[in-house]
């Protein structure tokens, strides 16, 4: 149900917060207020309000709308655009946008403005991750007329849809961006959304300000109307401990990455929302190309030699799932349940596997060697904005049980500016990094385990997996208009994958939430898990 908030009675929202719906949980009690500051914290904090970070797309959700939203079944609903249509033969999709909706420098968002963004995303570097999310299908994009704009393909990619439900896509003034420099774009994207960036206090917060005059809310909002609270204070706070503890001193109102070992307090406590993020769950990218893992028994071994399962329930106090699969999230469309069951804790057929490959010597400190060189890998992960401090135990835990099998590794805690710096790009660096990545459709296959060559590079196969059966398969889904055929297709890319153990499954990568029980209507994004805040509201 939705709602004009402004209109309604005190005895008349009392008589709807029952069936608010979405992701909040819990019904409403007390008696709603307007206006109010939400403070919410967060974790890390991103070089850009917008950009192809998920960290960025969740700010940028609160200040930018996009052309289509993604409701909770999963299908695509209305925005900035009405209505669309599709070609016959699938190559142009042609949207409809709403009439009268303006940036908040006052210009228009139209066709043309509609256009411009895509062009900037694909042709301009305006955002690497709306880039890759549409290559190599993307055409080009034009005005038809004010309220009509066309995307064309250069062939069908019926997953173009979903896709574009991410934060990623947000719609910003061409206006503003063109006649400003680069740190105000950077620092105050203009959008039309339910928020404006009112400052960033870098190190520390980015407050929000209500848009009094916001008109463009998704078919997917709980109430028609601008923000019902005044702001939005998105503070920083890296501590686990210390943003949890935030709740109850009143210092915050909504809390991101509840530490799982304080989850069933917080389910006890607040409200609590956990989103499994669909795409690439947190998998290790194994390295194919150089060192032990070129060796495909190597590999296998790997998978086979530690309790992944075991580690990651221990270590995240059952909180966050297990996944086997390592190319495709549960939570995903398309997500074959069956690859997920490979590679089962079995240390014998570790040791046979390695024996196989030829490394059936040890050192003195128990490692495996060959020719006289130790089976050492070196396992790089990104410290504190990957993994959190549970996180980097789990894999603590899963080095101990490989040393048992003869494996050396060597943990690497990276940081951001290393890992996105290139530091861990070349295949000499590194022997295997576990990383996420997130998208609402299987077509994420196509990003991450696309060949990479050397006229068309693909930086995010970071396994360095060049397989053209693999291509051949998820290009064949990628087109398939038959959803149930294109799933089929879809899993027998991630049989591929898991076959060759060119990447090997750990968790799913979530979203978990606690808020103050005077806090409602907070709900999440489907596509990706970004938090609603332009239909918020406190209770008395």
């Amino acid at each position: 149900m939705r709602r004009t908030f402004a209109a309604l009675s005190g005895a008349a929202l009392l008589a709807l917060t029952a069936c608010g719906g979405g992701s909040s949980a819990g019904a409403s009690g007390g008696t709603p207020t307007t206006g109010g500051t939400i403070i919410y914290g967060h974790v890390q904090e991103p070089p850009c309000i917008f950009g192809g970070w998920i960290q960025q797309a969740y700010i940028s959700r609160q200040v930018l709308d996009g052309l289509v939203t993604m409701a909770e079944d999963g299908s695509v609903k209305p925005w900035l655009a009405t209505q669309w249509s599709v070609s016959p033969d699938g190559t142009k999709y042609t949207f409809t946008l709403k009439d009268g909706v303006k940036f908040t420098d006052g210009t228009p968002v139209d066709a043309e403005a509609v256009a411009w963004n895509f062009d900037y995303w694909e042709n301009k570097g305006g955002n690497g991750t709306a880039k890759v999310s549409i290559d190599p299908y993307y055409k080009a994009a034009k005005a038809l007329d004010p309220t009509h704009v066309e995307i064309s393909l250069h062939e069908p990619y019926p997953p173009f849809l979903p896709l574009i439900t991410q934060g990623y896509f947000g719609i910003q003034s061409p206006t503003a961006f063109e006649s400003r420099g680069e740190k105000e774009n950077c620092e105050k994207p203009i959008g039309s959304g339910g928020f404006v960036v009112k400052e960033w206090k870098h190190g520390e917060e980015v407050v929000l300000t209500k848009n009094p005059d916001y008109t463009s809310w998704p078919a997917t909002a709980k109430h028609e109307g601008p923000a019902i609270v005044d702001e939005v204070r998105w503070k920083f706070v890296a501590d686990a401990v210390s943003r949890y503890a935030s709740l109850s001193t009143g210092e915050s109102h909504v809390v991101y990455e509840v530490p799982t070992v304080n989850w069933k307090d917080a389910q006890s406590r607040y409200q609590t929302i956990r989103y499994i993020t669909p795409g690439k769950p947190v998998s290790f990218f194994i390295n194919t190309q150089v060192g032990p893992f070129s060796d495909k028994l190597v590999r296998q071994a790997f998978a086979y030699g530690a309790d992944r399962k075991a580690a990651v329930e221990a270590g995240f106090h059952g909180v966050i799932p297990y996944e086997g699969n390592p190319s495709v999230s549960q939570a995903t469309p398309g997500y074959d349940a069956e690859v997920a069951k490979a590679y089962a804790y079995d240390p014998a057929k570790a040791n046979q596997l390695l024996d196989q490959a030829g490394w059936t010597a040890k050192n003195a400190d128990g490692f495996r060697t060959k020719n006289g060189v130790p089976l050492t890998i070196k396992l790089v992960y990104g410290s504190g904005f990957i993994f959190t401090h549970e996180g980097a135990t789990v894999l603590q835990v899963l080095q101990e049980q490989w040393k048992q099998i003869g494996f050396d590794i060597k943990l690497v805690p990276a940081t951001q500016a290393e890992l996105w710096g290139g530091k861990y790009s070349d295949p000499s660096t590194f022997d295997a990094t576990p990383s996420y990545w997130t998208s609402p459709s299987s077509a994420i296959l196509w990003i991450v385990w696309r060949p990479s060559t050397k006229d068309n590079p693909n930086l995010n196969n970071r396994s360095f997996y060049n397989n053209e059966a693999l291509s051949q398969t998820i290009q064949q889904a990628n087109g398939e208009p038959d959803a149930a055929k294109a799933s089929a297709l879809y899993g027998q890319a991630q049989k591929l994958i898991q076959d060759d153990a060119a990447g090997i499954g750990l968790y799913t990568q979530n979203s978990t939430y606690a808020i103050a029980p005077n806090l409602k209507d907070v709900w999440l994004e489907k596509s990706q898990g970004e938090p609603v805040f332009t239909d918020a509201y406190f209770t008395k």
